[in-house]
C-alpha cells in the first residue's frame, strides 16, 4: 500500500499540472474571443500568404527533383545538384545487400521529406568524390547543407549496428543533423507505416541473395 503522505504529494502535483493546463487553455480561448473581424481577416491573410509561400517552395523543390530518390549519373553532376538544393542526402553505394537496404529507406524518406533532395552515386565510379570526401565504408550517407558536407552516416553503426533498423531510425538520425525538417514524431505516413515498422529484410527477402 502506498505511503499516504507520498500519495497526497503526488495528487497535489497532478492537480497543479492540470490547473496550469486549464489556465493555458482559458487564456487561448479568451484571446480568440477578443479578436474582432479585422483581426480575423489579418490572420486569414497571413495564413494564405504562408500557404502561398509553401506552395511556391514545393513547386521549386519538385522542379529540382525533390520527392524522388534518383541516381547521379556522373561525378560532375554532383556539384550542380548540391548547389541547387539547400539540403541534400547523398548515398555513396555499391551493388551489395547493405546498400540495397539503405536504398529502400531512402526511397521512402525522399517522398516524405520533399524539403530535402535524396540522391545516390556509385562510389567505385566516383573516385575523385570518394577520395575528397573520404568515403571508405559503404553505404555512407553524406549529409549536405548549403553545398557543404556537414555530417556522415557511415554504415549501420549509428542505426543499431544491424540491417534490421527501421525507416524511423534513419529519419531520426538525419533530423539530428538538421538535414530534414522534423517535429519530434516520425513523418512516415500511415500508408507506409506497415512497411516501415518492420525491417527491410523482412519485407524484401527476395533481394537477400545479394552479396557484398
Amino acid at each position: 500500500m502506498a505511503n499516504p503522505i507520498v500519495q497526497e504529494i503526488i495528487e497535489k502535483q497532478v492537480l497543479t499540472v492540470a490547473k496550469a493546463v486549464e489556465d493555458k487553455i482559458d487564456e487561448q480561448i479568451a484571446a480568440l474571443d477578443r479578436l474582432d473581424d479585422d483581426d480575423l481577416e489579418a490572420l486569414r491573410e497571413r495564413r494564405l500568404a504562408q500557404m502561398k509561400r509553401m506552395a511556391e517552395k514545393r513547386s521549386r523543390w519538385i522542379s529540382l527533383g525533390h520527392g524522388d530518390y534518383s541516381e547521379i549519373p556522373a561525378e560532375k553532376d554532383f556539384f550542380s545538384i548540391v548547389k541547387a538544393s539547400d539540403r541534400v542526402v547523398c548515398h555513396f553505394y555499391r551493388e551489395n545487400w547493405p546498400c540495397k537496404v539503405m536504398d529502400k529507406h531512402m526511397s521512402i524518406l525522399a517522398k516524405q521529406h520533399i524539403e530535402t533532395r535524396f540522391v545516390k552515386i556509385q562510389a567505385e565510379k566516383s573516385p575523385f568524390l570518394a577520395e575528397k570526401l573520404k568515403i571508405v565504408v559503404l553505404p555512407t550517407l553524406a549529409l549536405i547543407k548549403n553545398a557543404k558536407v556537414e555530417d556522415y552516416v557511415v554504415g549501420f553503426d549509428e542505426l543499431g549496428g544491424t540491417d534490421e533498423f527501421s525507416t524511423e531510425d534513419l529519419e531520426e538520425r538525419l533530423a539530428k543533423s538538421q538535414v530534414i525538417f522534423f517535429e519530434g514524431e516520425s513523418s512516415v505516413n500511415s500508408r507506409a507505416g506497415a512497411q516501415t515498422r518492420r525491417s527491410v529484410r523482412q519485407s524484401s527477402n527476395a533481394d537477400s541473395s545479394d552479396s557484398e
